[in-house]
């Protein structure tokens, strides 16, 4: 069993300064053609350090489809019979930690700089103090992306305050190609 460390009183208490906000609006994430989209886990991601189940969305399409190529594309090759489906859900937030931009997170202990770096420690331990004070979320900025991220805590979200509105399959070859594009004009 894995040994629990003390939380950081400091980062509880300027946490706790916080008063958390309502979100209620459209998300995007994608997941595997056989898994359920609504299905959380501890993933042991930036956000939460794998002690209970979250779900990682984006505020744009495109955000979620750039943090989810990045990954896939960590692999020493990309997979190519997986089928990836981005849906769009409509989400109600209660009380959600507003971690507007940068300077946001820097004042939390996460350097700017290094913020799309792969070291989750301190980012981690901002999800775990999150969740022990009751957020029912994380409203944090992308580290692929221009946008913002939610991160539901799903042992607060009531399964109601969550639903599908469409799903479409991802081509990664089609969306690398017109990424590609973009990035050429």
């Amino acid at each position: 069993m894995a040994e629990r460390r003390a939380r950081d009183i400091e980062l509880l208490d300027a946490l706790d300064a916080h008063a958390g906000v309502a979100f209620e609006g459209d998300v995007w994430r994608i997941v595997r053609s056989e898994r359920d989209v609504l299905e959380g886990s501890p993933s042991k991601a930036r956000w939460d350090p794998g002690t209970f189940d979250v779900l990682y969305t984006s505020l744009e399409r495109e955000g979620a489809l750039e943090e989810i190529h990045f990954h896939l594309s960590r692999q020493p090759v990309f997979p190519s019979k997986i089928q990836s489906v981005l849906h769009r859900i409509r989400v109600r937030t209660a009380r959600t930690l507003k971690l507007a931009d940068l300077a946001a997170l820097s004042a939390l202990g996460i350097a700017p700089e290094r913020y799309g770096e792969l070291s989750y420690e301190r980012s981690q331990e901002i999800g775990d103090a999150a969740f022990f004070l009751g957020f029912d979320g994380i409203l944090a900025p992308s580290a692929r992306w221009r946008c913002q991220n939610l991160i539901l805590f799903m042992d607060r979200i009531d399964p109601g305050d969550l639903a599908v509105v469409e799903s479409e399959l991802v081509d990664w070859d089609v969306w690398r190609s017109a990424r590609q594009e973009k990035r050429g004009r």
